[in-house]
Parts: C-alpha cells; structure tokens; sequence
C-alpha cells in the first residue's frame, strides 16, 4: 500500500508546519483513506556523520578481511587518548567498500538500532570496536546490504556534501526522526495511488490549498504533429482484444538526446524512493519511479540506441517467450500485451517488454545509455490485471494501471521525466513527441440531485452538490431543474452512475452525517422459524454430548473423494463445479459434510489431538444435470416473482445437514475405569439422540437387509460389518451412523475405530409436525415388569420384533429395552436370541397375574407371525 512522507506530500498542498502523522491519518481517513500502519525508525541515540582518516585491511583464519579502521566523528564524539588529546574512534567493519577520507554513517555506543540492537565498545577481531559504520539495512533505511552508506554516494551535491560537519546528527540527516504513514487504498480508488492523488485528497479533507502538478507540467508540452508520429515511429496493432477493449489506446513517447549516464540521482530522490519502499537504481530508472509514485502514471525508460523503429503494441503469439528485468524466462499467452520494435524492418518482431507489467532485459537502461526514449501509456485495466496475475508479477505499474490511471496526463508526466532527466542528467529533449491517441472522454452522467436523499438521506442543496462534484474534479453542467449533466475527471474511471457520485457526496460531506435509523422489526415476523429452532436443538444436543461445533469450506477435489475411496469421475457428474475456485484443487462443493469435516480432524490430529469430537452443522450440494440455466437479470429493478423462480430452478439442491465425527477414546483412562475406544455405537447414540430431542420415530437398519440402497450411500467409505442405515418410520432414508471404512481411516491418518454419522435435517424437519403433542396421564397404579427372550432368524431384525410387541402388548405397554443379543450356543445355525425388559401399566386399574399373562399370550402368539419363538 501506498507510503505518505509529509515532506513529500507538501509539494502539492498546503499542510500546518506541526502536521503530525496521526493527525495526517485522521485528516484522510474522513475521506476514506484508511491508516495501515505508521512506520517510524527505532533508532536512538548518537548516530553522527564520520570520515575515514585510514584503514587497514586484516585477512582472517576464516578468510574473511576486516577493515581496521579510524574515524574522525568530530571533536564533540571522538576518542581521548592517554594524554588527554582527541583522536579518531577505531572501529572495525567488514564492507567492502571501505576508502579513505569518505563519509559515513556512525552508531557510537549508546545507540540502539532496529532489532533492539545495542551499541558497545566491543574487543573483536583483536581491537576494540569503538562503534559502527552503518549500511541501509542497520539503519531499516532499505534491504540493502552490500557495504556501509557512503555520503558520497547518496546524491548530495558538492555543496551539500562541504556542508557536512564530523559529528553531525546523522538521524535527522536522513530523515529517521520523520515517520510515514501506509494507507490502504480500495481498488476503486486508483488514483489515491499517487501523492498527486492523496494531495487531492487531503485538500477535500481539510479544505487546504491544493495545486495539480500536471497542471504545471502541461504548459510546457510540446504539441505533437499532425497523426501522431514524432522522431520515433510507433503502432498499436491489437487483433487480440479482451472483451473487444483494444489494450492500449494512448501511447506517448519522447526521446532524451546527450544523456550523461553517469550522473548521480539526486539526493532528495534517493531519499523518497528509500522511504517509499523502493531502491534507488539509477538516474533515468529513477526518475521514472519517482513520478509514477508521484503523478501516479507509470512509465518505462529505454535505451533508444538499441531500439529498431517502429515499435509496435501488439499481443503475444502462441509459444512466444520474453526474459523480463527479473531474469525469468517467461512464456506468453495471446491475451499478453507486449511492447516490441522491428529490427531488419520485420516489425513488432523482437519483444522489449510486457505492456504495463515489466520490461524485458533487451533495450535496458545501462552505464552505456547516452540517448533515451521514455514511454507513458494508458493500457486497458483488465489486460493488465489478468497479465499480472497469470505471470505472478504484481508490479507498482500494473497495481496502477489495473485500477486506472489518468488518460490525458501522459504528455505531462512525460514532460516531468524530461525535465529532471535534463536537469541531473544534462540531458536534451526532445520537442517532437509520438502520440498516438485513441482514447475516449468520460460520459457524461445524467444526475437527479434528489439520489442524494433518496440513497442516503442526506440533505445537501443543490449548490454544494454542485460544488463538491466540481472540486473532485467533475465538470458540471444544468441543475436548475434538478438534473445535472455530469462529466467525470479522467483520473476516475470509476465514477460511471448517478449512485457513484451519490457515494462521492457522501463520503465528502461525510459519512458521520448520515442519519442512523434502526428500523422497526415487524411483531408478526419476530423470533426463530421452526426449522431454526430444530436446527438449534441438534447443535444443543450434540454440545450436551460431548462434541464440538466445528466451520469448515464447503470446498473439495479428486484428492478428497480418492481418501474416501470414491471414484473422483463419477462423484465430479454429482458434484457442483465452481468456475472460479479458490484452489484448482478443490473445484466442486461438497456433497457430504464428512468430505471436509474429515479434514478438520485430520489437522487436529495431526496437531497432536487424538481425541477428537467434532461436529458441523452446513449445506451440501447436489448437481442437477437437467436443471435449467440461470437467467441473467436487469440490474436496478427488483426481479419478478417469476423471474426469481427461474433463478431457484437453475440452483442445485441445497440441503441442510449434520455430521459428526469421533476418534480415540471414547472413554478416557481414569483411577476409576478403564478407558474405551470409540466404536460404531458412539455415532449412533447421537443420531438416536437427536431423535430423541426432535421427538422422531427413527429405525436403524443394517445395509445388507435395508433392500434396494440409497443412491448417495457410500458403501466405500463405511465398514461393511459396523454401519447402519438410518431411516423414518414410513421407509424415508435420512443419513448413516457407524464406522470408517478402514481404508478411509488409513488414508486420513486417524485413529483406528473412528466413528462418524450424517443426517439430511432437511428431509427429517420436513417429516415433523408443528402441531402440540398431548400429554398422557401419568398412571397411579404399580407396574408389572417381565423379561422376554425370544429366538429368531438371523435376518428379523430387534426392530420388527419389537414392532410386533407393541402391537401385540396394546396401551398397557409402558416401556421396551432390548438388553441382550446372543449368538450360537444351543439356537442353532442361523439364530440368534433377542431379549427384552419390558413394563405394563394400566391407567385405570392395577394389573392382575392373570392380567400380565394374557397380554405375555398375546405377545408369544402375534411373534410367531415372524417366526419367533419364546425362549423357556
């Protein structure tokens, strides 16, 4: 994000000479500029301009050479010898670039610099090291760290450099005793990229004097020839266009004659690049940095020698490749923009640059340079945009260029370029500029004053609505019957619809002003749905049990349906596939929430957490192959009750659901009892719970007697033998309780044994009824409690037969529980016995022993319809 310097700032507008940095980001924050951080330099104490009297080079065992040096830090700071007499500090310093008589930067003990790092006389190396000669990145000046700062070096004029004192405050020398500010800009905002653009904004906040540097610049222009084409020939040929946006539609050139490439970056732009993050480099490369910083228009500087006319801005062809000032081989796409020349007259054919991104490695600025040709464009924001994206090169220019830069001040911020590069660099520019100008003015904007009150409820006359759109720089035409016609500037390409400049009115006259109306919620429609309220059960329920609600993206891919065990071809035909997805890994939604509650486990898992209890309450979603497509619809109206009908026909299905699962012990170790590992019986006591609290009838039925099976059953990802299939009492299927397949769990990394269950609570709360339950009345007469052993085929289940004892057993049946399962023995093969406890009680008299066993009659009779037998 963009770094403030008031120093800098002040160029362009009026600010209080005592401006601090916290009142500077409250002044732009009320125009929506928000403060990111404040960045000031941790340095203390004496930090002082030095000179190197001599030093001697010291090879060490290591084969590494320090420097043995003595340096003269004014008479206030230096050493005292045993005489009493003032003499040179000796320091030891490792740079390379250590000489004689230079100028430096010099920590003396006492100092603390970034990183708590304190100075100290130190024994080193065999001397004393009495302070320390300081490079950019000791200072958090700059990441550079090839040698000590050299004044010499950093731009100061001869004068400038003089009028050094030995001893000097080397802290307010380089501007460590004034903070910046970093402000975050909305994408929106693009012009804010620049201090021209923060200047702007500052003016509306505060209401100081504000003067537009292109402005200046511009009464200096030299005007172009007739088409266009001044001392360097230039094209725009785009066959490729994105969304029928030709890529480039202003290209401006002019050329520098007689450039001095050894000329020095002054020091007062070295020093506002440092502080704007960015390393000085050389005098033409940072020029054109400091104006894109400054003006907010990027720009690019050639070495024209090497240049073949015409220079064509064409799209990539297929297999072309460029080598971009990073040294990266990169291969194009046919959506790239590129910068190319023509040598041997084959034109566009030598590529020198991706458009608006990063230049290429020929046709660079270098120590050879003596002629340039600098470049300002204005290139289209998407191709720009997706160029970045797709070579992962977030250049300073393409942020500015994607969110849009100024189309009219590429002459200007050209003009600015030339004049410092003949001011420094004694350069002679030239006065026949290219300009090849294809864009078009802004549209007017046909604007009801009444939007502001209506959009906003803000109360503004129609004159300072005027006034403000004229002051971000719109021009303003009628009014006087309540519609203007409004042209925005061409630094805001954002302003496009009335609601824009309702936005911009807004956020001037501020946003504090708006009235806040909560508005009253209707009686009628107060408190939960049903469906919220059964929703909150379940999550209630689980909680109480032992689990922990858990959010998880609903987002998965092959790589997840693979882990349980799932073919990813046929699961890909049922899942929902994202256009644009977050990962290219994970491009469908989900169909079940285990696929990414899973995953949950899984990282706490291996977090060290083997005891893992958790559960989430989410959407999943179903593809429908033969649903139809979605209708676009009008923007500013509301849709049609049959037009949203047609958007819900065209969306998948969305079901509400709830998972669970639970791995490790289920019980932990104590003094008390031994621990117990999770099994299939842990999942299904929750889902009978959440039966429970709903105040459903559920059955529980093993896959292989369930009958014809689900289609979004998952066998694979179950244990075949520890599984049920959960259902309502009328056959509806609504989810599955037990174990994970083995395979699953080994390719989760998870406990063996773990349990898991799903349930669709849309179905289920679509089975329950809101009506009131009536209540029994509670009987005053003693029960009569037997238990029934009953022998059965393998394949009756215990809930037909307990369905047949309650049919039998009538009213008077007060509770069943089945309390044992036996195998082998004397049933035979093929049996098993089932017994029950069960309880009678009769509400209006006290049961007899012939009472008790007409109804056990009753009960063995009606069994033996499912060939069950009564066990003696």
């Amino acid at each position: 994000m963009p770094i403030v310097d008031i120093d800098w700032l002040k160029e362009h507008v009026e600010v209080p000479d005592d401006l601090t940095v916290e009142q500077l980001a409250q002044d732009l924050v009320r125009v929506g500029l928000e403060e990111e951080d404040i960045h000031a330099s941790s340095v203390t104490g004496p930090l002082v301009v030095g000179k190197i009297v001599d030093f001697t080079p010291e090879p060490q065992k290591n084969g590494k050479t320090i420097n043995w040096c003595h340096v003269d830090v004014g008479e206030k700071y230096n050493a005292t010898d045993e005489n009493g007499n003032k003499v040179p500090r000796g320091i030891i310093c490792g740079a390379p670039n250590v000489g004689k008589d230079e100028l430096v930067v010099v920590a003396l003990p006492g100092a603390v610099l970034p990183g708590d790092f304190k100075i100290a006389s130190r024994k080193t190396y065999g001397h004393v090291s009495d302070g320390m000669c300081c490079s950019q990145r000791e200072l958090g000046l700059s990441d550079e760290h090839n040698g000590i700062i050299l004044l010499r070096e950093q731009g100061y004029s001869k004068e400038e450099l003089d009028a050094l004192e030995l001893g000097q405050d080397a802290i307010h020398l380089l501007h460590l005793d004034r903070p910046t500010l970093e402000i975050n800009i909305t994408p929106d905002r693009g012009y804010a990229f620049s201090y021209r653009g923060v200047a702007r904004e500052y003016h509306h906040s505060t209401g100081r004097p504000y003067t537009d540097p292109i402005s200046l610049y511009e009464k200096h222009v030299p005007k172009a020839p007739e088409g266009g084409i001044g001392d360097v020939e230039a094209k725009i040929v785009d066959d490729n266009p994105l969304h029928g946006v030709v890529g480039c539609d202003r290209y401006y050139l002019r050329a520098v004659h007689g450039f001095n490439p050894t000329s020095h970056t002054p020091n007062w732009m070295q020093r506002r690049l440092t502080r704007a993050g960015m390393r000085p480099i050389s005098l033409a490369v940072d020029v054109t940095n400091y104006l894109m910083l400054d003006l907010g228009q990027p720009m690019h500087a050639y070495d024209l020698d090497k240049l073949n006319p015409p220079i064509v801005i064409r799209r990539a062809h297929e297999g072309e490749h460029l080598t971009t000032l990073d040294g990266k081989d990169r291969p194009l796409s046919t959506e790239d923009l590129l910068i190319t020349d023509s040598p041997e007259g084959n034109e566009g054919s030598r590529i020198i640059g991706l458009a608006g991104v990063m230049g290429g490695l020929y046709g660079e600025v270098t120590a050879e340079t003596k002629n340039l040709l600098v470049e300002c464009a204005h290139f289209d924001q998407v191709s720009i945009a997706r160029t970045a994206r797709r070579h992962k090169l977030p250049s300073e220019a393409s942020r500015r260029f994607e969110r849009g830069v100024d189309i009219e001040m590429q002459p200007a911020a050209a003009q600015a370029a030339v004049e410092l590069l003949s001011r420094y660099g004694s350069g002679e520019p030239s006065n026949n500029p290219t300009d090849l100008n294809n864009t078009v003015d802004p549209e007017a904007i046909q604007f009801k004053v009444t939007e502001v009150k209506r959009l906003v409820d803000l109360d503004v006359s129609v004159d300072r609505i005027s006034s403000i759109l004229e002051d971000i720089g719109c021009v303003v035409a009628g009014g006087g019957n309540g519609i203007m016609s409004v042209t925005p500037p061409p630094w805001r390409p954002d302003l496009t619809m009335p609601c824009d400049l309702v936005e911009e009115i807004a956020r001037l006259v501020g946003y504090d002003e708006i009235p806040v109306r909560v508005p009253p919620a209707p009686v009628n429609d107060t408190g939960l749905t049903p469906d919220q309220s059964r929703q909150r059960w379940v999550s209630s329920t689980l909680a109480e049990s032992g689990l922990v609600e858990t959010l998880s993206y609903p987002f998965v891919g092959d790589a997840d349906y693979k882990t349980f065990a799932l073919d990813p071809e046929s699961m890909a035909a049922r899942s929902v596939e994202i256009t644009n997805p977050l990962g290219g890994d994970r491009p469908y939604l989900r169909t079940d929430l285990l696929h990414t509650l899973a995953l949950t486990a899984q990282r706490n898992i291996r977090r060290g957490l083997d005891n893992v209890k958790i559960y989430e309450i989410g959407h999943v979603f179903h593809n429908d192959p033969s649903a139809p497509p979605i209708p676009a619809l009008p923007g500013g109206v509301r849709p049609t009750d049959e037009q949203l009908a047609a958007l819900d026909a065209g969306l998948p299905d969305q079901p509400l659901h709830v998972a669970g699962l639970i791995t490790g012990d289920a019980v932990a170790k104590g003094w008390y009892e031994d621990s117990r590992e999770v099994d299939w019986s842990d999942a299904l006591s929750r889902v009978r719970r959440i039966a429970e609290r709903l105040g459903v009838e559920i059955v529980v039925t093993a896959p292989a007697n369930y009958g014809e099976l689900p289609s979004t059953y998952e066998a694979a990802t179950w244990h075949p033998g520890r599984t049920a299939l959960v259902s309502l009492t009328d056959g509806t299927w609504i989810g599955v309780a037990g174990e994970l397949h083995p395979h699953v769990i080994e390719n989760l990394g998870i406990p063996a044994h773990s349990a898991a269950f799903e349930l669709d609570l849309t179905t289920l709360f679509d089975h329950l009824s809101d009506q009131p339950l009536q209540a029994k009345a509670i009987s005053t007469f003693p029960p009569v409690k037997q238990d029934l052993a009953f022998s059965v085929e393998e394949s009756v289940t215990s809930a037909q037969l307990e369905a047949v004892i309650r049919e039998a057993a009538g009213d008077v049946l007060e509770s069943i529980t089945l309390f044992d399962v036996f195998h082998g023995g004397a049933l035979g093969e093929g049996k098993k016995s089932l017994a029950y406890a069960v309880a009678f009680r009769s509400s209006s008299k006290t049961l007899t022993a012939e009472d008790s066993e007409a109804i056990r009659a009753s009960i063995v009779e009606k069994a033996q319809e499912i060939g069950a037998q009564l066990r003696s």
